[in-house]
């Protein structure tokens, strides 16, 4: 797929399996969250690849930037377990999950050994 026929020969091969790509224009930046950090791209290359159901999205960039977050984000499931094993509202539930830094057993024991 070299040369200057690549791209073309990579648009057909895109219709056939019926991918519709779009570059997006002026992206200013893509924040990627996991539960532990956050990545912040500025100014990449964002590329948008539609099939019948899905989008995927390829970013290129020059760089990033990687924080850690503060405070760990849990999963609604996480937090609802919490609270029904202990008998406690979410909020005591998502405040015992962070003091166990996200584990679920040690929340659990903290809110049920009082």
């Amino acid at each position: 797929m070299s040369g200057r026929g690549g791209n073309r020969e990579m648009r057909r091969m895109m219709d056939k399996m019926g991918l519709d790509m779009n570059e997006l224009q002026n992206v200013q930046e893509v924040i990627i969250k996991t539960d532990k950090k956050q990545i912040i791209i500025s100014k990449p290359a964002v590329t948008e690849m539609k099939a019948k159901d899905s989008s995927i999205f390829t970013v290129t960039a020059d760089s990033y930037e990687e924080v850690e977050l503060e405070v760990q984000i849990f999963s609604d499931e996480d937090i609802q377990l919490v609270s029904q094993q202990a008998g406690v509202d979410e909020e005591k539930a998502k405040s015992a999950l962070e003091e166990a830094k996200g584990d679920l057993a040690r929340a659990i024991l903290l809110l049920t050994s009082g």
